[in-house]
């Protein structure tokens, strides 16, 4: 992908700079970004198989903005939430001196930010290209009010733009979280923690000494060790379907994600069951909550020797599955 990106470059509309640094906000692994000199480039992408995909290529990667820091020309690739989409558009125009090109599909909202930065600033021509647009504005357009105001808080807890379920606790969480026993054995982990919801739940039973909360949205995460902050709590930024747990986990608790783009892909849980099933001690048991058409009950069964559905209404439900299965990976 990036066709657009390489067209708007190589037009000389978008003028790649000789020197100074080019921040490239939010690429994602099927991003091309070979027109940008390698040696200028520095990758901003909070999801950690993205940040991992660029670090491997080669590039400098950061999962946040470094504070104070200036570009010659920055990239920013749309995410779907339109007040992620906002932020970063406006992170990027507040520390880029020069260009900063804006790509992203329909699907992403991108028609919807060149129609207001058009009340703000005058943005070249957009060039449409596979269902998609890409345009420049120059930096130091001031775009503050695009900014969060602070914290952004929900129920007492602390979330943030684009994080999963950031305006509200999930309900498939809440509902976990309320059909969890009480007794979870010494250490826990959470997969996919997300903000730290479920983790905080979690901590309330007696009997958790060790809770691991791994989340691979760098966003999230920072919101989770101010929400489950407890001496219990051990964070660790990374893919949960590739995690290797310290030591034995007596239970696994989540609500994996099952969306990586538009379309519904159930083997992103199926991953996580897999991962559950190989961290687990011999006695240990997974609890987990999802969308009630999702097909999850033959990978459970292929890893553990118990299933059960404990719960649920019409849309969710809640499964729990007990003594892994040794010998599949």
């Amino acid at each position: 992908m990036s066709v657009r990106l390489s067209l708007a470059a190589q037009s000389g509309g978008f003028a790649v700079p000789a020197g100074g640094r080019i921040a490239v906000f939010h690429p994602r692994s099927e991003h091309d970004l070979s027109v940008l000199p390698k040696e200028q480039v520095l990758v901003i992408q909070p999801l950690r198989p993205d940040h991992d995909h660029f670090a491997r290529q080669g590039y400098a990667c950061a999962p946040a903005l470094e504070a104070g820091a200036e570009y010659a020309a920055a990239v920013v690739f749309l995410p779907r939430a339109k007040a992620l989409a906002r932020m970063l558009v406006a992170q990027a125009a507040a520390v880029t001196a020069g260009q900063v090109l804006i790509d992203g599909a329909k699907t992403e909202g991108i028609d919807s930010v060149l129609k207001d930065l058009r009340k703000r600033c005058t943005p070249s021509a957009p060039v449409s290209k596979a269902h998609g647009k890409v345009f420049w504005i120059e930096g130091s357009t001031g775009l503050s009010d695009w900014l969060p105001d602070g914290p952004q808080q929900v129920e007492g807890f602390i979330t943030a733009p684009g994080v999963f379920s950031a305006d509200g606790i999930d309900p498939a969480s809440r509902m976990l979280a309320a059909a969890l026993p009480q007794k979870l054995g010494r250490c826990v982990a959470d997969l996919g923690a997300g903000w730290g919801y479920l983790s905080a739940q979690v901590l309330k039973h007696e009997g958790v000494e060790d809770l691991h909360l791994v989340e691979a949205d760098h966003a999230a995460l920072a919101c989770a060790r101010l929400n489950a902050a407890d001496p219990r709590s051990h964070f660790h930024w990374a893919d949960a379907r590739t995690w290797k747990a310290p030591g034995v986990v007596n239970t696994v608790v989540m609500n994996p994600p099952f969306h990586s783009g538009r379309a519904a892909e159930p083997a992103l849980g199926q991953a996580f069951i897999a991962s559950a099933a190989s961290m687990l001690a011999a006695s240990g048991s997974l609890w987990m909550v999802a969308n009630r058409h999702l097909p999850y009950e033959a990978a459970l069964a292929e890893k553990f020797a118990q299933v059960r559905e404990e719960g649920g209404d019409n849309r969710f439900k809640i499964l729990h599955a007990a003594r892994p299965k040794r010998g599949r990976k």
